[in-house]
């Protein structure tokens, strides 16, 4: 029955903090019991089990509840299988949502070598928009995963493609996400190839791409600022700050006045 299934994922995070407090006495219970379980459940037939699946292994992740050596070898292959060329639409796009979603709470590494060349292939999928219409919503969380390094080699060509996408959601997802990509990138990249790029998402034949453009102009060009003499600094949640003095930091009141975010979050045009 789906909804037995469905109710005993969401169970699976509170059973493996348990275990983990009680790792002397249960050492390999999470290993053998659990994992199986959430790893099988994320190729269900019922969507309502897999998307319970998918919060639970999430959720173990942002908890550092999943073992490095089990994320390699057994939820980064059902992914990769998950999201192959000729795996199922649906299946396809849960897959790619996960992968974009893991980014951030694995390592560099291994975001580099197993997940980073399939998401590349993802960007350029002909067959689904969905798919590539989540790759550029979640193409900055991707850049800051990797680095600058493979940014530029790997993932700037990709973002090229997906700025001029023939679907205009898809531009405004990139003008959405530009200020992330462009602080992962060196001074000069951000010169020479993301500024005229940026000028063709302001020029859109599109206003909602325009728009997002527009919105997103104040962050990018706060990339080209020193960061220590200008005081910017980009969160964990992907957000521009503005880091207070250290006179400010000094009064406690004060260093909660005196901290800006700026954020690029779309609104809805009349």
């Amino acid at each position: 029955e789906p909804t037995v299934r469905t109710e005993l994922m969401e169970q699976i995070p509170p059973i493996a903090i348990f275990l983990q407090e009680s790792r002397p006495k249960f050492p390999t219970a999470f290993f053998e019991y659990l994992m199986p379980i959430v790893v099988r459940y994320l190729t269900d037939v019922n969507n309502q089990v897999r998307k319970a699946g998918q919060e639970a292994l999430l959720i173990l992740l942002e908890q550092d509840l999943i073992a490095q050596s089990d994320i390699e070898n057994r939820v980064c292959p059902i992914l990769l299988d998950l999201s192959a060329p000729d795996s199922d639409d649906e299946y396809k796009v849960e897959a790619v949502n996960i992968i974009c979603k893991m980014a951030s709470m694995l390592s560099r590494t291994t975001v580099e070598h197993m997940l980073l060349p399939r998401f590349c292939e993802l960007c350029s999928d002909g067959k689904l928009f969905q798919v590539r219409k989540i790759c550029a919503a979640n193409f900055g969380d991707i850049c800051n995963a990797v680095g600058q390094e493979a940014t530029e080699r790997l993932l700037i060509p990709k973002f090229f493609e997906l700025c001029s996408d023939s679907v205009w959601g898809m531009r405004k997802a990139c003008a959405e996400c530009f200020m992330a990509v462009s602080y992962t990138t060196s001074p000069e990249v951000r010169r020479s190839k993301l500024s005229p790029l940026f000028i063709s998402l302001i020029s859109d034949t599109c206003r909602w791409v325009r728009q997002a453009a527009f919105q997103s102009l104040g962050p990018f060009i706060s990339t080209f600022a020193n960061p220590s003499s200008a005081g910017l600094y980009v969160r964990e949640d992907g957000t521009l700050s503005i880091r207070p003095s250290t006179q400010d930091v000094s009064s406690n009141s004060c260093q909660q006045s005196n901290k800006i975010t700026l954020t690029s979050s779309s609104t809805n045009a009349t």
